[in-house]
């Protein structure tokens, strides 16, 4: 048995430090270091707690929610028909559907999350970049407008109950957030593994929600309303242009979160929902005059539409309390779990997915992001005293790295590098071990493959970006790309990474097993069998390296 440290030599950096690192499961065959952790070696049996039931619950949160309710908005406002609408988005969902099933394959054979696969594509340094770049997409600002939609959707069901509150006109400039992260806070109290029960919960109220919406709708309105009278006139180009616009601006949506499907591992729920929120909104604007898309603003028209009479109030609070658990659980699966992860691969040794959620709600708390999103010049104003150029570098970086069209090339190389070049097979101990002695080391820990590629899939985007920003009404070849640039993105990096591993090949393919060994530990136990890997030139030394024989 090791002796324990003499802390009396220590600085009082070094013991806060120490106290502050996450701590180690009982009888652990890992530590704590630069590249481990409880939460990013592969799920445990004991902690794989998740059944089929449970995956569908999981889908049914992340498809049936607010932002999947109102995404038609989007698209109809481009000038579709709704029954374009709805074909674009079964189109788009299908397609979101089948990039989870292969983004989530790693997460089903090998049990372990996207920023583990990211050190076998990216090198073990170079992962950071993926890492950052998605916990970027995901911290203050879209967590934030998350908060709004809850926040509308308590003040509906609060109302329901107070009508004095549902008509007053006097609000606060965002001191409401509190509560929401407060009840958020709880929540991420709970492990992953253990979310199932509040899953249910906000799956059941929701889906009330949309079925007493479309009832009351439907049966007012006596038809699906007038949206589904009116011809398609495209804003710009072509129905066919606006389809595909549409077909990516769901995939859009969701696209970002099937890069992280292993950190979980249907879109029925997203098709359903965005229907039901089509119909609703056509039969509103011919029941109440008026095109209202966010659910919780369509329940507060409603209850005054009625003139705050008891049944209806009753059926407001219910409505509003299945948005408000939709939004709770949307919160936690897409934002604080996925961030938490996120956060957890930047510092292994101090950050956990709690302590990452935790994270998240004080930045969103503290960003205030409605700030500068309803005012432009407000951010613009902030950053220009870096000078002009620093700014402009800045806010592009900042727009690239938080919109999807930058997510779909780290897509197109996952994907490639996993299910075409390594063919399913990695050897699952390297992506813990932070020296020369690991197969994905690369180049100083850098894979330039893997860069070179995704910069390939984000560069014909470009052009059609800084066009948009210049004028939003302007609209050429360049802009049509951009548009559709979810496709364009992976469809590039997927094939220029496969082309440049043909070319030059990454050390280490073949080598490893298609599946993770649970009677085996990575971290502790005798190899099997050792062969001399001969890595390129320039990427590493020929090392001995132990790989499993399957």
């Amino acid at each position: 048995m090791q002796a324990p440290a003499d802390t009396s030599q220590t600085t009082p950096l070094r013991r806060l430090l120490k106290y502050i690192e996450v701590p180690i499961d009982a009888n652990a065959d890992y530590k704590n270091d630069h590249y481990t952790n409880r939460d990013l070696i592969p799920t445990p049996a004991n902690r794989r707690t998740y059944t089929i039931s449970s995956y569908f619950i999981y889908w049914c949160i992340s498809g049936m929610c607010i932002s999947a309710y109102t995404v038609g908005s989007t698209l109809l406002a481009d000038g579709l028909s709704a029954p374009q609408t709805i074909g674009a988005i079964i189109i788009g969902a299908m397609c979101t559907g089948c990039l989870s099933v292969a983004c989530g394959w790693m997460g089903e054979r090998h049990h372990i999350g996207f920023t583990v696969a990211s050190r076998f594509t990216w090198g073990m340094r170079g992962a950071y970049f993926p890492v950052i770049v998605r916990s970027f997409t995901q911290v203050p600002p879209q967590y934030s407008l998350m908060a709004y939609k809850l926040i509308g959707a308590g003040r509906v069901t609060l109302g329901a109950i107070i009508p004095g509150l549902a008509h007053m006109t006097h609000t606060l400039a965002g001191g409401v957030l509190l509560t929401k992260d407060l009840i958020g806070m709880i929540i991420m109290r709970i492990p992953p593994e253990r979310l199932q029960r509040p899953f249910v919960i906000s799956s059941v109220m929701f889906g009330g929600t949309l079925i007493g919406l479309l009832t009351w709708a439907t049966t007012t309105a006596k038809g699906v309303g007038p949206l589904f009278e009116r011809n398609a006139e495209p804003a710009h180009g072509s129905v066919g242009w606006a389809m595909m616009f549409g077909i990516t601006a769901v995939l859009g949506s969701w696209g970002g979160g099937t890069l992280g499907q292993s950190d979980w591992t249907s879109p029925f729920c997203i098709i359903l929902c965005a229907t039901v929120g089509i119909v609703v909104t056509s039969c509103g604007e011919q029941i109440l005059g008026a095109l209202i898309w966010e659910p919780f603003a369509l329940l507060a028209q409603i209850q005054e539409f009625y003139h705050d009479s008891s049944r209806v109030r009753a059926g407001v609070f219910f409505a509003g309390l299945g948005c408000v658990c939709a939004q709770l659980g949307i919160s936690i699966v897409l934002n604080s779990v996925s961030a938490g992860m996120d956060l957890a691969g930047l510092a292994p040794r101090y950050m956990n997915i709690r302590r990452g959620a935790y994270l998240l709600a004080a930045l969103g708390l503290i960003s205030n992001p409605w700030q500068y999103l309803s005012k432009a010049t407000t951010f613009l104003t902030v950053i220009s005293g870096f000078g002009i150029f620093c700014a402009y570098l800045f806010l592009q970086l900042y727009l690239v790295c938080a919109n999807h069209r930058a997510v779909a090339p780290f897509t197109g190389v996952m994907l490639a590098d996993y299910l075409a070049v390594r063919r399913g097979i990695i050897k699952l101990e390297d992506c813990y071990i932070g020296d020369s002695s690991s197969l994905y080391w690369y180049n100083g820990g850098f894979h330039w493959r893997a860069l070179v590629a995704w910069a390939l899939g984000v560069f014909p985007t470009m052009p059609g970006f800084v066009m948009t920003l210049q004028d939003a009404k302007a609209y050429n070849g360049w802009i049509r790309i951009f548009n559709i640039a979810f496709f364009v993105g992976l469809a590039i990096s997927f094939i220029a990474f496969w082309m440049i591993c043909k070319i030059s090949p990454p050390p280490g393919v073949g080598v490893g097993t298609d599946y993770h060994d649970k009677s085996r530990s990575l971290f502790a136990g005798p190899p099997i069998r050792t062969e001399r890997l001969d890595k390129p030139e320039g990427e590493g030394e020929g090392t001995e390296q132990m790989v499993l024989s399957v």
